[in-house]
């Protein structure tokens, strides 16, 4: 039988707003997690905006967490009051999903962004009784409780702070992920990070952790290359229209991009050494042109990756970054904040302005 939620329900226009509506109980392969708190995502406001477009009215958030309600059949390893972080949708059998390479699933995009299950049903319907689309990542987690895809659940220790863990689910993921997975970063090897956002100083503690010997990020806030440096990074620039040679960054192993501007994208390419990689992760504007010269990077094998989720597999990066988080050496509450749900609009503001790195709502 439906039950009574509380969510964050955006309409035309990108207006959003706390509304009551009823959830559906879970389908077979299905799970009803109440949701303790999410965390605010940049790619939640590029859907907001129409720039990644998905079907209104419609609950975002992708990055939850909080305890099982109840399962549908054929769901295995989760039970009520399990403990979980709720991730991305992936199906599972497609070539990259039986790779242990969910993030690069081939039905990624349909599974994530329309906002519907396979079967064009949605788990969320107004006091009329009219749709109001789920299922975003495969989970719409802006709200008191989600119908989520099981593939998508990470059950994790239940002495875990619950409230904080939703980021590992997305943007922490990213982060470390494209560092330890997509780039394979070292001991001893040359990192920069440019931007310091959720994501980048995600992957400053993860290039630190991986034993990195050089870690350069660079940002448009003096603030926040402080915090980048609290976190890892053996130098910090504030980008002031000085070009990345200028700042003495050449030679290097890896360059993350988290900012999405070409630009700085084209100059990155032109700093790797040898055999260097530089991972795209950024969500680029549609048809956004990167130029490089083809001489350089097919004469020393430099390489240019594109990097969805870290190249994570949620199931094993998650429980990695909780050992590291349990170990001091991935110190995610130092860029959180919480915010009720009533003030969920506050929470996208502060994450906007930069005031936040993350902001986290809670639904509780």
């Amino acid at each position: 039988m439906p039950h009574a939620i509380r969510a964050a329900v955006t309409r035309d226009g990108g207006r959003t707003a706390i509304e009551a509506l009823t959830i559906d109980d879970p389908h077979a392969g299905e799970v009803l997690v109440k949701i303790v708190a999410t965390g605010v995502c940049h790619t939640d406001m590029v859907m907001r905006d129409g720039l990644l477009p998905v079907p209104r009215p419609v609950v975002l958030g992708h990055e939850g967490a909080g305890h099982v309600v109840a399962v549908g059949s054929a769901v295995e390893g989760l039970a009520p009051g399990d403990a979980v972080v709720l991730s991305f949708a992936s199906c599972g059998a497609c070539r990259c999903c039986v790779d242990h390479q969910p993030a690069y699933c081939h039905q990624f995009v349909p599974l994530n962004f329309l906002a519907r299950r396979a079967d064009g049903s949605t788990a969320l319907h107004g006091p009329d009784g009219g749709d109001v689309h789920s299922h975003v990542f495969g989970q719409s987690s802006f709200a008191t409780h989600a119908i989520v895809s099981a593939r998508n659940v990470v059950k994790v220790d239940a002495d875990l702070p619950i409230e904080m863990m939703g980021p590992m689910g997305c943007g922490f993921l990213t982060g470390a992920g494209a560092v330890w997975n997509a780039l394979g970063v070292r001991e001893g090897d040359s990192i920069a990070i440019l931007g310091t956002g959720a994501v980048g100083l995600a992957a400053v503690m993860a290039a630190r952790i991986a034993g990195a010997s050089r870690i350069v990020a660079v940002d448009r806030s003096p603030e926040r290359i402080a915090l980048a440096r609290d976190l890892g990074a053996t130098e910090g620039h504030v980008a002031d229209g000085r070009t990345l040679d200028q700042f003495g960054i050449a030679g290097f192993d890896h360059v993350l991009d988290t900012t999405g501007h070409a630009p700085l994208v084209e100059q990155g390419i032109g700093v790797l050494g040898p055999r260097g990689r530089i991972g795209l992760l950024a969500a680029f504007a549609p048809d956004t042109m990167i130029r490089f010269d083809a001489a350089h990077v097919m004469s020393a094998g430099r390489r240019i990756i594109g990097i969805v989720e870290g190249s994570s597999d949620p199931q094993t990066t998650i429980p990695v970054m909780i050992d590291h988080w349990r170990s001091g050496r991935f110190p995610i509450e130092t860029l959180i904040e919480f915010f009720p749900l009533d003030a969920i609009e506050d929470a996208i503001a502060a994450g906007e302005s930069g005031r936040v790195v993350k902001p986290v709502v809670r639904m509780i």
